[in-house]
């Protein structure tokens, strides 16, 4: 059965707990209790083995890593790399909102995939 890595906004953000009954494959999730090296190390083979790897943001986001990581991973592998922005923990500032719809361009002339729905996501991870 395929898998899809849950990457992008964790910061008690709940948006995983709502996709996750959606999906018809298996997951990664990568938010662990206590972040060390070995969950660093999980995280790292995970995404580079799943099936898809999908970020989501929210405006819950506090850095900017997982858009590095989406960059990245369009980059190194667009085959499997899926985008989303999400206003599930509330609306995004308009200026931060300009930033994702053009990073959700980057990664799609990278070859990769941007979705603006869960039920998108849901159809794109079969």
């Amino acid at each position: 059965m395929k898998k899809v890595f849950l990457g992008g906004t964790c910061n008690n953000s709940k948006w995983r707990e709502t996709l996750i009954p959606q999906l018809k494959i298996n997951y990664f999730n990568p938010v662990v209790p206590e972040w060390n090296d070995q969950a660093y190390q999980k995280e790292l083979s995970e995404r580079e083995n799943c099936d898809y790897c999908l970020y989501v943001l929210t405006a819950k986001m506090k850095g900017v890593y997982s858009i590095a990581e989406v960059i990245d991973d369009s980059n190194k592998r667009p085959e499997k790399t899926i985008f989303c922005y999400s206003e599930h923990d509330g609306e995004f500032d308009p200026t931060i909102l300009k930033s994702l719809k053009a990073v959700g361009k980057m990664v799609e002339k990278n070859g990769g995939q941007w979705c603006l729905t869960f039920e998108e996501l849901s159809k794109k991870m079969t």
